[in-house]
């Protein structure tokens, strides 16, 4: 019966228009205006990864299944979207994956298929990254299937999560950054110098939290579901009013990765939803009341950290990318 009503309620939200968000603007729906391919070329080598501002978007792939589902602007399937994202200077990927038939990943939010594969998402950052071969991207890659209600199933009778990812890290040799994939010790944070022209993984995560293994970062081990040690992801915004919340939550983790051990990574989720709270509600705002994203940039524009850590965006907007990104330049 649970389901049942469950079912009716989510039903009754996708039947009811939502208020539209904001006008796209700086901060909203315009990474297409942005362009910054080459950000890191000009930062010395000895530059840690932890002392930088990296703009990266949440669930990134995710551009099909409507206004509950859609986190980013759609710019094309396969490769597509991330392939505009990284042009843009987004330098950090939340790639959610399912496990499918032939010991294979297909990119899921939830329930619902991105018309994208593990392949597309690989392919499109090595060919990015030989383009600009000065420039590294930071990967999170999450086991997404549960098998609940809203979720996707992993597809029965194939290899574990993780031995199905060291198989694609073969075939794409050189692509990671080694000390990142390996199963069985974490690694430290690295100088950019050593990761040019290859992708970190951060933290593999299983369907319900918690590190996979000891893929990633080390000091990325108590990465959970939610928020825990070095990141902040309150992601159940449950109204539009609660939008102010998720504002300040995002501002006080802006505060505390400003005054933090700069030798560590922070990751910072400005992303959030609901029933009653769509995503690109959460992000541009709705009814009256300002989104997360065009409080974000009004408060770096004020305040110009030392350093953001990793934000992680929907809907992200030029002005919001070219800002982040310029914080790396002093």
């Amino acid at each position: 019966m649970r389901r049942l009503v469950a079912g009716f309620v989510v039903l009754a939200a996708l039947l009811v228009a939502p208020e539209p968000a904001f006008a796209a603007d700086a901060s909203y729906r315009t990474l297409g205006a942005a362009s910054n391919p080459d950000w890191m070329a000009s930062l010395a080598d000895s530059t840690s990864l932890a002392a930088l501002s990296l703009p990266g978007t949440h669930e990134t792939m995710s551009i099909h299944g409507g206004v509950l589902t859609q986190t980013q602007e759609n710019f094309g399937d396969s490769g597509g979207t991330l392939a505009r994202q990284l042009t843009a200077g987004i330098r950090v990927a939340d790639i959610r994956a399912r496990v499918n038939g032939g010991d294979t990943f297909t990119i899921h939010h939830g329930a619902t298929y991105q018309n994208a594969n593990f392949d597309d998402v690989l392919t499109t950052l090595a060919d990015f990254l030989a383009a600009h071969p000065r420039e590294t991207v930071v990967l999170r890659l999450k086991q997404e299937c549960t098998g609940e209600l809203g979720s996707c199933t992993d597809v029965s009778g194939q290899r574990g999560f993780a031995d199905i990812f060291d198989a694609y890290v073969a075939r794409y040799p050189n692509l990671f950054w080694a000390p990142s994939v390996s199963r069985s010790a974490g690694a430290a944070t690295p100088a950019l110098g050593a990761v040019r022209g290859r992708v970190v993984l951060a933290v593999v995560n299983g369907p319900r939290g918690g590190p996979v293994d000891r893929y990633g970062l080390a000091q990325f081990a108590g990465w959970d579901d939610g928020s825990s040690a070095y990141v902040q992801d309150e992601y159940t915004v449950p109204n539009v009013g609660a939008i102010a919340t998720k504002c300040d939550q995002v501002r006080r983790f802006l505060d505390a990765t400003r005054a933090a051990d700069p030798s560590l990574m922070y990751v910072n989720f400005a992303s959030g939803s609901s029933l009653f709270a769509q995503p690109q509600q959460v992000a541009g705002g709705a009814f009256g009341v300002q989104g997360v994203n065009p409080f974000l940039l009004g408060y770096l524009n004020q305040t110009a950290p030392a350093r953001t850590g990793m934000v992680m965006l929907d809907f992200p907007g030029s002005g919001l990318i070219d800002k982040i990104v310029a914080l790396n330049r002093g």
